[in-house]
């Protein structure tokens, strides 16, 4: 059975964000990309930063955690991207089915 995942990934604009969820579902490494403005602030190189961004929520299997990052690595404009992965305990059965029909890995 695949280990279903949701990764969270913040960019540094929409178009950047529109341009790796492309990537990623031409390629067929996730299903689903949903997009959401953010604000983030946090520590960089000895100064709290505050940015607009855009957040990437993927649905994929964790199987694919690896090849993602190294898609998202061409294409993010971050020196250091935080991309993380959460484990579905759970999910409806239809939703199971047509994850597991469309994602490769």
């Amino acid at each position: 059975m695949k280990g279903f995942c949701q990764i969270q990934l913040t960019c540094g604009s929409e178009s950047e964000a529109q341009e790796i969820a492309s990537a990623l579902l031409e390629q067929r490494l996730v299903v689903c990309v949903k997009r959401f403005p953010v604000s983030s602030s946090f520590h960089w190189k000895g100064n709290i930063e505050s940015y607009d961004e855009t957040l990437l929520l993927m649905d994929t299997v964790i199987e694919n955690f690896e090849k993602i990052e190294k898609e998202v690595k061409k294409h993010h404009s971050y020196e250091t991207f935080v991309m993380q992965a959460f484990t579905i305990d759970v999910i409806s059965k239809e939703a199971y089915k047509w994850l597991n029909k469309e994602v490769a890995n």
